[in-house]
């Protein structure tokens, strides 16, 4: 999938900053993507003694965006098992969150009875059918998923989740404004042992002058790197770092580059770019103008018993919720036509939001609160994936490895999909521990140079992750476990009561 190469003339090389502790100026590990899968994979290998690393990233630097993330028993474990001072900070940052953020009600505040005293007075988050009746519930509290799977669960925004792993490695191993644009197998050394260059661009003007922004250049076109320099505006001006590694790590994301690299020229290319799933979110999360009855139908007929509350087991789907007791919102699982969504914000999502309501017989005080929504707090997300497992009606269109000899792909960038049994970052996780314990065994048997041992090792961690995220992708697109307890049990004890511990040989 690599082919050998010269570097590129037109490309502007400058000194490099960044300092590798190998003699050769060779990394053993380049992890692309500083999001919390790859820098849990890089605390595993720093913590094991692999420090020659380095995590690149291609923010301008790094910014709270991102939304909340459930880190739950399977997420949880593997952390643990790759780094247990890891595990305890991203549990402490995390305790509480999603209880203060929601679950806070007047009545919650008056009463005095613990969680530890009275069990059943824990926040759940409940499942009801539009009449508001109850038809499933999930506790979230930490003690109820520690106590049934060995682990808690948490809630933590993804940038505090992001900043506490990065804290838990030396600042000078993960480079933010690093930007990968181009993959090549080069030869080194006397011997020609084989690594992988990655060229990034970084921007040139200062990033005081404007730390939050975006690249200048677009996205979608690397191209424009190769112009003549006096031909690319000055705001768009950008210099190559040249890095390599003998191994690299992608876990940039489900828009990832590493993965269009790897996929494109080859009967992979269909496998460049992610697919639409079919579903989308259309959201407000804040609404405040609304009449004080709205407000008593919405707290009386479906958040009564807690502040969080799913209605409706078909699309579309919606998560109600209250906060600050008197500010409420709203999240729209929908599936529908992606055209439908494009250029469409404002009061043409409302709109659309309604429509889709009324379709499916939504309660008029839910129509009301969605028309209540302001245009200007109106977003759409559709939701894609890579899909782990081949389409059953299209036997032709086998999904690709997910490695290419030394370089392999982690978290979304191989597996990414809907956020609807919150197992994107848990399944992330679970990749950076295989990772770990996979390159750990080769650095064991000084193995650095041997890609075809590299190559074997990273095929086999595709075998083994490949089935479990093939089942948790069902489990997302058809929502199975919610037919009956029994289904949730059996979803719950594949997800969650697996044991994860490097010893067990589940990984290795």
């Amino acid at each position: 999938m690599l082919n050998n190469s010269q570097p590129n003339d037109k490309y502007v090389e400058y000194e490099n900053i960044i300092s590798s502790t190998s003699s050769t100026g060779i990394f053993d590990v380049i992890i692309v993507g500083a999001g919390p899968v790859g820098l849990a994979t890089a605390i595993g290998l720093y913590k094991r003694g692999i420090t020659n690393i380095l995590v690149i990233d291609q923010t301008r630097t790094f910014r709270q965006v991102g939304q909340i993330v459930d880190l739950l028993p399977n997420g949880l474990k593997a952390l643990k098992y790759i780094d247990e001072i890891a595990c305890e900070e991203v549990k402490k940052a995390g305790m509480g969150y999603l209880n203060s953020l929601f679950f806070k009600s007047k009545n919650q505040q008056d009463s005095v009875s613990s969680e530890a005293e009275n069990p059943d007075s824990s926040p759940k988050w409940f499942s009801k059918n539009l009449q508001g009746e109850i038809t499933h519930s999930i506790p979230l509290s930490y003690d109820y998923w520690h106590n049934n799977y060995g682990e808690g669960r948490v809630s933590i925004s993804w940038y505090d989740l992001q900043t506490t792993l990065r804290n838990q490695l030396p600042e000078y191993l993960v480079k933010a404004n690093h930007r990968c644009v181009n993959l090549v197998e080069e030869l080194y050394g006397e011997n020609e042992k084989t690594c992988i260059r990655i060229d990034c661009i970084s921007t040139l003007e200062e990033l005081e002058k404007n730390p939050y922004a975006y690249w200048e250049s677009n996205p979608n076109n690397i191209n424009n790197i190769n112009q003549p320099l006096e031909l690319i505006p000055k705001k768009q001006l950008t210099a190559t770092k040249s890095i390599r590694g003998k191994i690299i790590i992608a876990a940039d994301g489900i828009n990832s580059t590493i993965r269009r690299i790897l996929y494109t020229n080859n009967s992979e290319n269909a496998f460049t770019r992610p697919k639409y799933s079919g579903f989308a979110a259309i959201y407000c999360t804040e609404i405040s103008e609304i009449s004080q009855e709205i407000q008593t139908e919405l707290e009386t007929g479906f958040l009564k018993e807690s502040s969080l509350v799913t209605i409706g087991d078909e699309s579309p789907r919606m998560v109600l919720f209250r906060h600050n007791n008197s500010i409420f919102g709203y999240l729209l699982h929908i599936a529908l036509p992606l055209e439908l969504l494009q250029d469409k914000s404002g009061s043409l999502l409302i709109d659309l939001a309604l429509q889709q309501l009324e379709k499916a017989n939504y309660p008029e005080v839910l129509k009301k609160l969605v028309a209540a929504s302001s245009h200007e707090k109106m977003l759409q997300r559709p939701y894609y994936i890579h899909h782990a497992e081949s389409n059953p009606e299209n036997q032709l269109e086998s999904q690709p490895a997910w490695n290419a000899g030394s370089v392999v792909l982690a978290g979304d960038a191989a597996h990414g999909m809907p956020p609807f049994m919150a197992q994107g970052a848990n399944q992330g996780l679970e990749d950076a521990l295989a990772l770990t314990t996979a390159i750990a065994n080769i650095a064991l048997s000084s193995q650095w140079d041997d890609t075809q041992a590299i190559s074997q090792a990273f095929s086999k961690y595709d075998r083994l992750r490949r089935p479990i995220m093939a089942y948790v992708q069902r489990a997302t697109l058809t929502r199975f476990p919610y037919i009956s307890n029994r289904h949730w049990q059996d979803y719950n004890d594949q997800i969650y009561s697996r044991n994860l511990e490097p010893t067990s040989g589940v990984y290795l």
